[in-house]
């Protein structure tokens, strides 16, 4: 599936060096599709990348403790790079995201 501005999509945020903070998925609405040109198509072309991953995205990501924007992210369905988005789970998906669901709840 391609994304297109306005989706709902997860990001993944990068956590600390440290650990203090690990890798968050979060809420981001899709807010910019860019094609991908030059070197990165000709290697998205090598590789054989699915349609739907030759571009780069803008979000604007939802933080429980306010908003945040990035630009020119990667997909990453694998789900293990921090600054990268990937498509929500679907509720029958039964592998899950390592790092969907985890966050800290406040009482």
């Amino acid at each position: 599936m391609n994304p297109k501005v306005g989706q709902i999509v997860h990001y993944l945020s990068y956590g600390t060096p440290g650990g203090e903070y690990t890798s968050q998925c979060r809420a981001a609405i899709v807010t910019e599709v860019v094609p991908l040109e030059g070197n990165d198509a000709a290697q998205a072309e090598i590789e054989n990348w699915d349609e739907d991953q030759r571009c780069r995205v803008s979000l604007a990501v939802l933080n429980p403790s306010g908003l945040f924007f990035d630009t020119q992210l990667w997909q990453d369905e694998s789900r293990t790079r921090g600054g990268s988005w990937h498509w929500p789970e679907d509720s029958t998906d039964t592998s899950g995201c390592p790092h969907c669901g985890r966050g800290e709840t406040r009482s």
